[in-house]
Formats: structure tokens, sequence, C-alpha cells
């Protein structure tokens, strides 16, 4: 028997032991099935307390977004939710791009950056965004997500020592890399600048921290106070991780992020940011010094065993970022249509949780209530504003969450004005005056005023 026989007639007999996926699922039969009990009570208890997500078939139109339409292609809709927040996914430029790319580059990039997945669309990408955010380097990730949690899990595990200090409303993306990273951990409460500096000088001056936080955090539209967070960085020896991922695209002369319109980002030391929202397109990434970056690309798993974003994608990506440079015509009308949306609720007694950003939080309380909210938006009115429920915010503080666009006309948003107002008369949902009766701040759901004094004389008037 020739070497090559002996090879295949060993393999033979060594898979005639292996058991068939049947065979293993039998032998462990009554595990399995306990387990299957065990998975149906953690979805029933989701649903008896009003958290279970229920995906809505969105289909959204290109040629006539904010429009969209459901599982039935002839059940249009007017999309109020949506985090592509100027419309850029469907602009003309982009996809025009894409198309190029597409035809001549083919449709996945071919593997990891490591092995073939790195191309001229990556390099080009890349150089726009560390130019647009005034840093050394930029790296590219396949999300947002991903890029905060590979960063802080691969910054926190190589600095000796380290703590990072999180705000208590930061995203799962960074508590996710916080924990990954086996630093310790101080949790700071929600832009409170004075409870940050009390936690600070309580670790030893030569120690490494991190200060991680967001610029518009968006299930509230506060805005961090990054000059300020940055100032006590530099007094107790701190790097700052600054999330720009709802402001990207949105502030700042060239839409480099919040950091940039308070015309401070060159003095924070990683910024993240997404391409996924403003610039309508999809992926993340971090930018800042080159030694960091080449740190994070060289070690952080979350980059390395991934595969490389398409190049059309990222092709597209770029032209989005470079038409949100020069134009900022689409910002403008994206603000005022906000302050429109705002002023019109308020006007109906509605629950606005005021802030100064694009985001409008209506706060309705109770996660049963949001979803019948929602449910008679997109039945009754063809308005889709899916509720926001715990753990994404606080029991209690269930929300929905609106995101108007340059798209939402006038006639759109008094569409919108009137559903709302209707939805809370037919469930008797809390107004305004409700809540303060109460006593509850619903306004801010945190430190009144605070937010204005933040944006200084470079306030949007939004």
């Amino acid at each position: 028997m020739t070497m090559a026989h002996r090879s295949a007639a060993t393999f033979t007999r060594t898979r005639s032991i292996v058991p068939t996926p049947h065979r293993v699922f039998h032998s462990v039969g009554g595990q399995a099935e306990h387990l299957s009990a065990l998975f149906e009570s953690q979805i029933e208890q989701k649903k008896r307390d009003g958290s279970y997500r229920i995906f809505n078939n969105i289909n959204r139109l290109a040629s006539s977004f904010p429009q969209a339409h459901t599982g039935d292609v002839n059940e249009t809709i007017t999309v109020w939710c949506s985090n592509d927040y100027l419309g850029i996914g469907s602009h003309p430029q982009v996809l025009a791009t894409m198309h190029r790319t597409l035809d001549r580059y083919g449709a996945g990039a071919g593997g990891t950056r490591n092995i073939s997945g790195h191309n001229k669309h990556a390099v080009e990408l890349e150089k726009t965004l560390a130019h647009l955010h005034s840093k050394e380097a930029a790296l590219l990730f396949t999300s947002c997500f991903v890029a905060n949690d590979a960063t802080l899990t691969i910054l926190g595990s190589k600095l000796p020592g380290c703590t990072i200090f999180s705000d208590s409303a930061n995203h799962a993306s960074m508590i996710e890399g916080i924990r990954h990273s086996r630093a310790s951990k101080v949790i700071f409460k929600h832009n409170d600048l004075v409870d940050l500096e009390a936690k600070l000088s309580s670790v030893p001056i030569e120690a490494p921290k991190i200060i991680a936080f967001e610029s518009v955090y968006s299930m509230s539209g506060s805005i961090g106070p990054i000059r300020e967070i940055r100032d006590l960085a530099r007094k107790y020896n701190a790097i700052t991780f600054l999330d720009e991922v709802h402001a990207v695209g949105m502030y700042g002369p060239t839409g480099a992020g919040v950091a940039e319109h308070l015309d401070w980002d060159a003095h924070v030391d990683i910024i993240t940011g997404t391409l996924g929202k403003a610039f309508g397109c999809s992926g993340g990434y971090i930018a800042g010094r080159a030694t960091l970056v080449d740190m994070i690309r060289s070690y952080a798993p979350g980059f390395i065993f991934t595969t490389s974003l398409p190049p059309a994608v990222m092709a597209g990506a770029n032209e989005a970022v470079k038409l949100l440079q020069s134009d900022s015509q689409r910002r403008d009308l994206q603000h005022k249509h906000t302050q429109a949306v705002k002023d019109g609720l308020i006007e109906k007694g509605l629950p606005v949780m005021a802030n100064p950003s694009h985001i409008v939080p209506v706060l309705v309380g109770d996660a049963r209530d949001a979803k019948k909210a929602s449910d008679i938006l997109l039945s009754n009115f063809g308005i889709y504003i899916q509720p926001i429920n715990y753990p994404t915010v606080p029991l209690g503080q269930e929300r929905l969450r609106i995101t108007p666009t340059p798209g939402h006309t006038k006639e759109l948003q008094e569409e919108l004005v009137f559903a709302l107002d209707y939805v809370w008369e037919q469930l008797g949902l809390k107004r305004a005056q409700e809540w303060e009766l109460e006593g509850l701040d619903w306004a801010t759901m945190h430190k009144p005023g605070e937010d204005a004094a933040l944006w200084g004389t470079r306030s949007l008037e939004i």
C-alpha cells in the first residue's frame, strides 16, 4: 500500500469513529433539553418585563429617504429614528463611488488586513480620517463597537497599573473594553466634573490613567464637557479617550465632531468615531498618535483577526467624509429641523428631555407603554420610531428617540407632532407638567443647565 493509500485509509478509519452531530445531541439529550428550557425562561422573563426586542422589517429607500417600506413593498412609511442623521447614505456621489468600486474590485475584501484585505481604499480612508481629526494616524475597524472594545482592552492591559475612569452613561462598547482590559475601573457620575476630580485625586499622580467619555450621549443627547475633562486629565496625568460616534459629521466646521466645534480636537489624545451614522456607510475607527495607533494595530485581536471592510464601503465612506468636510449645508438644515421638532413637541406639552444636540428623546417611563406608542405610530400614521428600553436606558426612563434629518420637511414635522400628541392622549401618558409635579427633573435627567454652559460662545442654538 502506498503512503497516499495508507493516509486515506487512516483518515477514513478516523472519521468513522467521530460521532455525528445527531449522536452528539442524543448523548447529552437531557442536558440539551435542560438548556432549552433555561433559554426559554430567560426569553420569557424579558417578555414579562417588556424589554424583549422585536425587530421591525424596515427597508430604507435610497431614492426617497427618510421614506422606507416595511416587509410589504407597497407599504411606505417615514423613518424618524435613523442614525443616518444627514441622509448621506443615499447621496448620489457616495453611491456612484461605491458602484464604480464594486464593479472594479468586487464585493468583499478577501481577508484580514494582514492577509489580503489591505488595499488603497483602507490607506486612503485612514489618511482622510487622520486629517479630519488633526491626528497623526487613524485605524479602521469593522464597527466602532469593535474599535472601542479593542482599543480600551489593549490600552488598559498594556499600561502597568492602569486605572480607567468611565462616565456612568458610557456606551456598552466602552464598558466591554474596560472589562476586557482587566484594568482597575472607576465610574464617575455622568458629566460630573467634581466627582471625576475627587476620584482622579485618589489615584497616585504617577499611575497611568485613562478618562473614557463621549461627546454626544446618544440616548439623552447630553454633551460631554470636553475642555474641562482635558484640563483634569493634564492636572492628574491622564489620557483622554473621546467617543465622537454620534458627533462626527454633525458638528464642527469640517464635521469632525464636538471637539472640533469647541476648537479642542487637537488636545484630545484618542478620538473614536463611526462611518455608520452621519457618514451613512459602515465601519469604525480610532485616531491619535502614530505610535499609539500602531500599537493597537499590532496587538488588538478585534483588528488583526477580522476580515477587512469591503472596498466599496471604504470608498463610499471616504467620499462621504470628504463631502461633509466641505459642505455644512446638511448639518445646518438638520439642526434647523431638530429645533423645529423640539419646539413643536414642547408646545404640545410632551416631555422632551432637554439637550443642545440633534437627539430628541421623549420620555415615556415604561417599556410596555413605549412599545405601544411605537406600534400605534407605525400602524396608524406610518411613522417608525423604535422604543428605547432597558438596558440601553435605565428602568423607568424608557423613551422614544427621534432623530430628524434634512429630509424631514415641515409637512413631515407637523405630521409627527400631531401623531405623538394623539398617542400620548390615547395611552394616557404623562406630559411634561405631570412629570414635574411628581418631582422628577424630566427635562434633563442631570444637572439643570449644564449642557448650555458647555457650549459657551459656540452654542449651536438647538
